[in-house]
């Protein structure tokens, strides 16, 4: 241990972060190990540069911003929409389809300890978790359509174990449990904004965060997966969160539109608020991207052809990727976005703070922003009280009240 305490010092004093040894001296063995193990797996480097490199970011004033075109999925003709469904069916039943859940987050804004997936719904009569209504929605569509979908679960490292054991003592939901693939998304360490120092949950343990769902990519790709997709035959994968309990894991006129159209494709819903913080669809130098809030001016929000608005169909985490279009994002690196949070830290009396507003940022990737990697992008506008249903605030819009609710009239409808 003696010469790994010496390894990480020397690393710590090269990037000013000596202080996450200050209360070295006073753990225990066990604690010392655990503090030296993560110290030594961090990149200093790449977290020093982001912190500096992502201070001040000015916005984009010569970039081009033009309007996407999107379908409306209640407008679609009758006739045109039957044939895309047939089209989106006879895809489905070729056992090339795949879904893959974004499940690293845990349930704590809803005062749940645990995974977020592990949160329950009382579903008249039963309570059901979030991960038991997304596996009774890939049974019912592997019912529909002849087919086995292997599901993939991307974790975090604080919540993977807690997951794969929730699975076990859940028999799996009645799934083939060799159809379902956990891995785990990176982490970076989260840091003080005031100084860029990283910051410690406890005296022996490093504050990380998981790098935002951009990461998925590469998560594939080291963990071998994009192979074991191509060798299995995959050649759709469908992307979404755990939280959102109406998502459609198997849209036949989504994939129909999407595999006629283009390599990837997002469900959208309509912008009702003009003047909300949500990002929009649009077009940057030619390229799909998302447009943030603080570009959205006046005449970029009221924009129309005819009654037809052109810069607001909002991203719901609902994508369709071709098995190319991951395979290409995984050997391309997405740039990260700093997000300001408040953390709970250890300051340098080894006491525990619990800021009053945020302190910190964490560095996150975004799936956004494979988006410019490609000619375009298929959307498709979604009824909300239909599709989307997140879990994220213990009350309001997007709470577990309103989400049951959703659920339980989509159900009986």
């Amino acid at each position: 241990m003696d010469s790994l305490y010496e390894q990480v010092k020397n690393v710590l004093e090269k990037y000013n972060q000596q202080h996450l040894l200050n209360f070295y001296d006073e753990l225990s063995d066990v604690e010392k190990q655990k503090l030296l193990s993560q110290l030594s797996e961090i990149d200093f480097q790449k977290t020093n540069n982001l912190y500096e490199s992502l201070i001040n970011i000015p916005i984009p004033t010569d970039e081009l911003v033009e309007p996407l075109d999107y379908y409306i999925k209640s407008e679609i003709p009758v006739k045109e929409r039957r044939e895309l469904e047939n089209y989106g069916t006879s895809l489905l039943k070729q056992s090339n389809y795949a879904v893959l859940t974004m499940a690293g987050g845990q349930g704590t804004r809803l005062g749940h300890k645990g995974p977020k997936g592990t949160f329950e719904l009382n579903l008249f009569p039963k309570k059901a978790s979030l991960f038991e209504i997304l596996a009774d929605k890939i049974k019912q569509a592997n019912k529909r359509y002849g087919v086995t979908i292997p599901w993939y679960i991307m974790t975090s490292e604080n919540n993977n174990a807690d997951t794969i054991k929730f699975f076990e003592e859940k028999n799996y939901f009645d799934y083939d449990k060799n159809m379902i693939f956990f891995f785990i998304q990176d982490k970076l360490p989260i840091v003080s904004a005031d100084n860029g120092k990283i910051l410690l949950s406890e005296p022996y343990q490093v504050n990380e965060a998981s790098n935002g769902n951009g990461n998925l990519f590469e998560a594939l790709e080291i963990n071998g997966l994009i192979d074991q997709m191509k060798e299995s035959g995959i050649k759709w994968v469908f992307v979404s969160g755990i939280d959102n309990t109406l998502v459609k894991v198997a849209d036949p006129l989504f994939l129909a539109l999407t595999a006629k159209n283009s390599q990837i494709g997002a469900k959208t819903i309509f912008k009702k608020d003009p003047y909300s913080k949500d990002w929009v669809f649009c077009r940057k130098n030619g390229k799909p991207a998302m447009l943030g809030y603080e570009r959205i001016t006046d005449d970029i929000t009221n924009a129309k052809v005819g009654d037809k608005y052109l810069f607001r169909e909002v991203n719901i985490l609902c994508h369709l990727f071709s098995i190319d279009a991951i395979e290409k994002i995984a050997n391309v690196k997405l740039p990260y976005h700093r997000a300001t949070k408040k953390n709970t830290y250890i300051n340098d009396e080894g006491m525990k703070i619990v800021p009053d507003s945020p302190n910190s940022y964490k560095f996150e990737t975004f799936i956004f922003d494979s988006f410019k990697f490609f000619d375009n992008i298929t959307l498709l506008r979604v009824q909300e009280e239909k599709e989307f249903a997140p879990i994220k605030d213990p009350v309001g819009v997007y709470s577990p009240e309103t989400a049951t609710k959703l659920f339980l009239k989509e159900e009986f409808n």
